[in-house]
């Protein structure tokens, strides 16, 4: 069974611990199975790549890691803090994330 997740694609959010703390970015995926996000342009690695058709040079590209859903937190729309989700019906008995600080419903 998979565990409910705080972070959806497309979110922004902000690295609370680890090598890249404090730097803020837009969530390019999520994979559930294994608890992890890429985040735009945060926790960047350095690969290192034969030369193919795509890049006839080869060479060492950056490129975004996972890190772990646990280091991130969601930033809140109404006033740009971090800020722990939560769950809520709205008045249209339908299930919906909403901030813990300001209370607002995350889109």
């Amino acid at each position: 069974m998979q565990k409910k997740i705080h972070i959806k694609k497309g979110d922004t959010v902000m690295v609370i611990t680890g090598e890249s703390k404090g730097q803020k970015g837009r969530v390019l995926s999520v994979d559930r199975a294994k608890e992890r996000a890429i985040v735009e342009s945060v926790n960047m690695v350095s690969k290192h790549t034969k030369p193919n058709s795509k890049s006839p040079q080869g060479g060492i590209v950056k490129k975004e890691a996972p890190i772990h859903l646990s280091n991130l937190m969601l930033i809140d729309p109404a006033s740009g803090k971090p800020t722990r989700v939560g769950k809520r019906l709205n008045e249209k008995n339908k299930l919906v994330r909403y901030s813990k600080k300001s209370g607002e419903e995350i889109k």
